[in-house]
């Protein structure tokens, strides 16, 4: 997580998450439109598995970090996976668990897990997010850190991943 200006309250965070989820949502229905969803990129990624990906990270956002429940329970993965937060780890046993779902199912669970945060983000005083992350943290880095890592930082970075690879699926 960068160096970066914090929302200062809650109106302003809201308003960072709605912003880039309206401007990730907007790629999403131009490529629907075309019929590219599916198409994968040289990694293997296709769109659709970047949104299964976002909405795994929000429920990780939800769970592990404002409820504080154990990782791997969050995930519903074994400890081994989650252990030291590897993603080369953690992505593709997410990936492979996403992978063959629907487009209509993974957009479906997304708008749905996205819903749920908006709720549980709402219903929590600002204040709780500018809280450390962990009581033991030695940098006492706030939560509002993650919550902008999983929303806003997370859906601006696969919105430029799905556009790179809306151009060249758009025009080949």
């Amino acid at each position: 997580m960068s160096e970066q200006k914090l929302p200062g309250n809650k109106s302003e965070l809201m308003s960072a998450i709605e912003r880039e989820w309206n401007l990730l949502m907007d790629v999403v229905a131009k490529l629907e439109q075309a019929n590219k969803m599916t198409t994968p990129d040289a990694g293997g990624w296709s769109p659709k598995d970047n949104l299964a990906h976002l909405a795994e990270w929000m429920n990780v956002l939800m769970g592990y970090h404002l409820d504080h429940r154990p990782a791997h329970e969050v995930l519903g993965v074994s400890e081994d996976v989650t252990r030291g937060w590897d993603m080369e780890v953690i992505n593709p046993v997410l990936f492979e668990r996403n992978k063959d779902r629907s487009t209509k199912d993974v957009l479906d669970g997304l708008k749905n897990m996205y819903g749920k945060l908006v709720k549980k983000l709402e219903s929590m005083p600002f204040e709780d997010l500018l809280k450390p992350r962990r009581a033991d943290d030695p940098e006492k880095r706030p939560v509002l850190l993650w919550v902008l890592g999983d929303t806003a930082e997370h859906f601006e970075e696969h919105r430029g991943t799905i556009e790179k690879m809306s151009q060249h699926a758009i025009l080949s």
